[in-house]
């Protein structure tokens, strides 16, 4: 939440000085306001000089928004786009904050996809989706995925893989989809983190045994 962004673009220089090819930037995970993924996009790009994937969100936009915000990215030079539905507000939070969903990510994709073939013709926006790799349902997911491709995805980001059954479903998908497919991959610092992304962050799933392993390790930031 903090505006102040100096050691985030820190980061982003260092990463590309380290071969990142791109630098992801959620959109208001959890549901909670963060720093507008776009805005922050388009900051890392100038500052840092390296190539960004803003998410978007059905959640918290109505199409007038969305399609704002995109021309503004596209007019930043910005051709990469997660187009997610976005997490759900909290039960708790639901009496303040509203959701506005005038789509899914199915239409939000089709909705990038025409612009593609109109406003933005020759010069188009890479859209990406989300593929959940820990769904209880895989097969369910898979067509989901699918469906995404034939309204535009052209390559699909994963939950974070953690696991060998997370690594069978990702062999699978790759088996199964003629597409691009970026797996997640998030470090786990401690054996409070390792809980904490397993308990309360929908779509991440760690097995309980690489939870123990962090048992009593924490890792001290200078």
């Amino acid at each position: 939440t903090n505006p102040h962004i100096g050691n985030m673009i820190q980061g982003a220089k260092s990463l590309n000085a380290c071969g990142a090819d791109i630098i992801t930037i959620a959109d208001c995970p959890l549901a909670r306001a963060r720093v507008d993924s776009s805005i922050l996009a388009v900051k890392l790009k100038r500052e840092a000089n390296v190539d960004v994937l803003p998410h978007m969100t059905c959640r918290d936009r109505n199409l007038n928004a969305i399609k704002a915000s995109l021309l503004g990215l596209h007019m930043e030079g910005i051709r990469n786009i997660l187009a997610v539905t976005g997490d759900a507000i909290p039960e708790a939070e639901r009496t303040e904050i509203k959701g506005v969903f005038n789509f899914n990510s199915y239409m939000f994709i089709e909705f990038i996809n025409e612009l593609n073939h109109t406003v933005f013709n020759n010069n188009e926006i890479f859209i990406g989706g989300a593929l959940n790799i820990n769904s209880s349902n895989f097969d369910i997911e898979l067509k989901r995925a699918e469906t995404k491709i034939k309204k535009g995805a052209k390559f699909f980001l994963t939950q974070p893989v953690f696991g060998n059954e997370a690594i069978i479903e990702l062999k699978k998908i790759k088996n199964t989809l003629d597409t691009k497919i970026l797996g997640g991959v998030l470090p786990i610092v401690s054996h409070r983190n390792a809980i904490f992304l397993n308990n309360e962050i929908p779509g991440i799933e760690i097995p309980e045994n690489i939870i123990k392993q962090f048992e009593g390790y924490q890792v001290i930031f200078s």
